[in-house]
């Protein structure tokens, strides 16, 4: 008798869970609280699936950074100053996980590389389209020190296996010829691409529909709980509250996932780092031949782009600690209009549709994958700023895990025909 594995969360990595383990025989049902998958942190990221963003944050640079910024609202890394224990337990952690800055920069690139293969293999497996664009994620970098210590992660990112190139000004110009500017140099990775994070979601979402995944769109999770046999999920649902009961569980709640995990009698240290984009409409023909067709990420101000189809501009970034909170502050949205407006100033930048949403981010900037401590409570999450680039190798992973788990389930693991 197949096992009946609930996952809380239809973001991303809820969705690639979902996908992963109904592929490898398990009953599967979903549980998300918006009226559709893929609606708060995988709705308007980035939009990079990026081995070459595989650096972890865990630098000294970034507290120094963090230190020089606390008091600039438009600065790309913002901290409340404002004591908490949670944070102040996480930024302890941040710190103690320092050590392994250049292992866990490896491992996460190796990961982002595993990761693509998945998700290409998925997407054409199930037509789903999502704005995807294989045109490779050029760096670049305004003064000599940035391009160096680019220089450096670059040696950490080939020994991962994921090879980028050193290019001139010259060549950023030849690579992305709308990008207006002077530039010191880059790093161009060709194997990068880029997509709409939301359509990917909810194509995939659909498919798992078709595999036989139940999804319970507008259910909210009250609670959890599991005895190692069972697992229960108590939900409310257009008014009513309902206590449902599965094999086992998933944890892919992204943010949420630190509250529900202390009710299973796990640790997930989770912090919500905010993050916010634009997506710049292109309303006529000038402003799409303005428009750059290359990924970009600028390193002075942490702000990434892609080009989502003919007619849309995504520019993303900074990084804002300052608990669960949604609000849209005008102070940081400005700045990525302005960044606009300044390296691409023939786009049209009166049709902007501003965006906030929050990375679940482990202290050590690795994902949490695997078991809890309950023999059938499981985890996906905490994939920080790279949630979209990692999620198909740890859904793979995740269902790894849970056949391994749950052990007297009738089929064996097995690697998806489409993986």
């Amino acid at each position: 008798m197949k096992k009946h594995m609930v996952v809380i969360g239809g973001g991303i990595t809820g969705v690639t869970s979902a996908y992963a383990l109904v592929q490898q025989g398990f009953e599967v049902t979903l549980i998300e609280k918006n009226r559709y998958p893929g609606m708060e942190t995988s709705y308007a990221n980035g939009g990079q699936l990026s081995a070459s963003n595989a650096e972890v944050w865990t630098h000294p640079s970034t507290i120094i950074k963090g230190l020089k910024w606390m008091f600039k609202n438009d600065a790309p890394l913002l901290m409340n100053p404002t004591p908490t224990w949670h944070k102040l337990s996480w930024m302890a952690e941040f710190m103690a996980a320092m050590p392994k800055y250049r292992d866990n920069t490896i491992a996460t690139a190796q990961l982002a590389i595993e990761s693509r293969e998945h998700h290409f293999a998925w997407a054409k497996a199930e037509g789903i389209e999502f704005d995807h664009k294989r045109e490779g994620i050029l760096h670049f970098y305004r003064d000599k020190k940035g391009f160096d210590h680019a220089g450096q992660v670059s040696k950490l990112l080939a020994q991962g296996g994921l090879p980028r190139r050193a290019v001139t000004p010259e060549e950023i110009k030849a690579i992305e010829p709308t990008l207006h500017g002077n530039y010191y140099g880059g790093y161009f990775t060709e194997s990068d691409s880029t997509g709409d994070i939301h359509k990917f979601t909810y194509g995939l979402a659909k498919a798992c529909e078709r595999l036989g995944v139940k999804i319970l769109n507008e259910h909210e999770v009250l609670s959890v709980a599991a005895n190692g046999q069972s697992a229960f999920v108590q939900v409310r649902h257009a008014g009513d509250t309902d206590s449902l009961t599965f094999d086992g569980i998933v944890i892919c709640a992204g943010v949420h996932g630190r509250r529900l995990a202390a009710q299973l009698g796990d640790r997930l240290n989770i912090y919500p780092v905010k993050g916010y984009s634009i997506t710049v409409n292109l309303p006529d023909g000038a402003s799409q031949a303005a428009a750059p067709q290359v990924s970009l990420l600028d390193d002075e101000t942490k702000l990434v782009t892609s080009r989502l189809g003919d007619d849309r501009f995504r520019v993303a970034g900074t990084a804002e600690f300052n608990g669960i909170n949604l609000d849209i502050r005008a102070d940081r949205i400005q700045p990525l209009i302005q960044w606009v407006n300044q390296c691409f100033p023939d786009i049209d930048t009166r049709k902007v549709v501003p965006w906030a949403g929050l990375r679940p981010m482990m202290p050590n900037m690795l994902p949490r994958v695997g078991a809890g401590k309950k023999a059938n409570v499981f985890y996906n999450t905490g994939h920080g700023h790279l949630g979209w680039t990692l999620s198909a190798i740890t859904a793979h992973q995740l269902a790894g895990h849970v056949m391994a788990g749950m052990k007297d389930n009738v089929r064996s693991f097995v690697t998806p025909a489409t993986a």
